[in-house]
């Protein structure tokens, strides 16, 4: 059966991030079922027809954006209901996210696919959080997303709330989780290994679990900051992962907030990919003027994704914002504007991003033979105008609130700024009644600091 042929006609500009970072005017793309075919002018492709053509006039075109950190599965129930300043955040997250239901978390978890695709996010890691994958899988497969997914373990006893097994049976959930996991949906899910965190996980379970990702071909990720703050004879937390044979081109180090000079040499020196949340740094006041080191990170050659966490920790998953905040931050804590260009954040959103996460030969620039994974913006809106230059005013002046419509796999997910896979009124009520009802069943919540009457 022939594949279907999908064109887009006529962009403003495509951002391709190409190896020459091609901007194209008046550009077309042509795409045979989930694959890229051509790429050019549209007057190139003008004779190359197809059964559906989407209109791009006055949009600019990029490709997917990846999230290398965030937990889905179970924030958006109770969003908002942290205080500023609450102590022990954690702990009461992961309270609530035990007691859900298969049901809640398959419907929490939609609306943030909701959120993620209209946004224009088109693949993320989901670091451990869900609890029930196969009751969560049919939302993935209606939304169409690409996710990297596993279950966050520990053998340590903790102050976080999280579940602590034997450190062979923590292993043995390890495994059994990629089983089920990797390859499903075409491949757009893809089993990974996620131990917690070096404090809260044993050299065994992390080498087990390490030992585990290799033998499945695939990669791990966990939780990491390193030791900026520690006493200078301290062997480092990056140190530390480095002796247990942890770092390495399939390990995926998220926050590497507080890091050395000697931990960002051994991150770049072993191919370790990393990646950075500057939106949940923000709002924790976790000091990234001393402990980011997203341009030290960069000059030593290491790849770096952008995350935006859950929605408890930054509160939102906007990564067009998170692309704002590293051009913006360490141009202010650094007093010097010529840090993180506008350019190397929408590299970090896209084309580095994908390679941090093992999957540049798949996604993450508009090339031929890449997948259709590919979002459109809206520029008919005040705050593209006046469209000088695409990338600056998608960093400096946009919001993903002017993504029109996104392709994943060459399938139209977002159309006219609203998802194609479900009702969002009816989710977005149904997933507060959830909420509601989390809330009861722990009794977890903080009153209005202001009164509502």
């Amino acid at each position: 059966m022939p594949l279907q042929v999908t064109k887009i006609e006529h962009a403003r500009f495509l951002l391709t991030l190409d190896e020459r970072r091609r901007i194209i005017e008046d550009g077309s793309i042509l795409i045979e079922g989930d694959t890229i075919v051509a790429v050019g002018k549209a007057a190139e492709l003008a004779e190359r027809g197809a059964e559906r053509t989407i209109d791009a006039r006055e949009m600019v075109v990029t490709p997917g954006m990846t999230n290398g950190h965030m937990h889905v599965s179970y924030a958006h129930a109770v969003r908002g209901i942290f205080p500023d300043d609450v102590e022990n955040r954690l702990a009461y997250v992961f309270q609530m996210q035990s007691a859900m239901t298969a049901e809640e978390e398959h419907d929490t978890t939609l609306l943030g696919l909701v959120e993620l695709l209209k946004g224009g996010t088109t693949c993320f890691v989901d670091p451990g959080s869900t609890r029930f994958f196969e009751s969560t899988l049919p939302a993935y497969e209606s939304a169409g997303c690409r996710v990297m997914i596993g279950e966050h373990v520990t053998d340590q006893e903790n102050a976080l709330n999280l579940p602590v097994y034997e450190t062979d049976e923590a292993v043995r959930r390890t495994e059994a989780s990629i089983e089920r996991a990797h390859g499903l949906l075409d491949g757009r899910v893809r089993g990974w290994a996620m131990p917690f965190s070096l404090q809260v996980c044993s050299a065994d379970l992390l080498q087990g679990a390490s030992r585990v990702a290799r033998e499945h071909a695939t990669m791990l990720t966990l939780h990491h900051f390193g030791g900026l703050f520690a006493p200078p004879d301290d062997v480092t937390p990056t140190a530390q992962l480095q002796n247990l044979g942890l770092l390495g081109e399939t390990t995926v180090l998220s926050h590497v907030m507080n890091l050395t000079d000697d931990e960002i040499d051994l991150i770049g020196q072993t191919g370790t990919k990393t990646v950075m949340c500057p939106s949940t740094v923000l709002k924790g006041g976790g000091g990234i003027a001393q402990g980011g080191r997203l341009p030290e990170l960069l000059e030593a050659g290491v790849d770096v994704a952008l995350g935006t966490d859950s929605v408890n920790s930054s509160n939102y998953l906007d990564m067009v914002r998170a692309m704002n905040l590293a051009a913006v931050v360490y141009k202010d804590s650094r007093q010097d504007p010529s840090q993180i260009s506008a350019e190397t954040a929408l590299e970090l959103a896209t084309i580095r991003g994908a390679r941090a996460l093992g999957i540049d030969d798949l996604v993450g620039s508009i090339e031929v033979g890449k997948r259709a994974d590919l979002v459109l913006f809206d520029t008919k809106r005040p705050e593209w105008r006046s469209l000088t230059n695409p990338v600056r005013n998608l960093v400096y002046s946009a919001s993903g609130d002017s993504v029109d419509t996104v392709l994943v796999d060459g399938r139209v997910v977002v159309e006219g700024g609203r998802a194609t896979f479900t009702d969002e009124w009816r989710l977005i009520q149904t997933v507060e009644a959830h909420g509601a009802r989390i809330r009861e069943r722990t009794g977890v919540g903080w009153d209005s600091v202001w009164p509502v009457e």
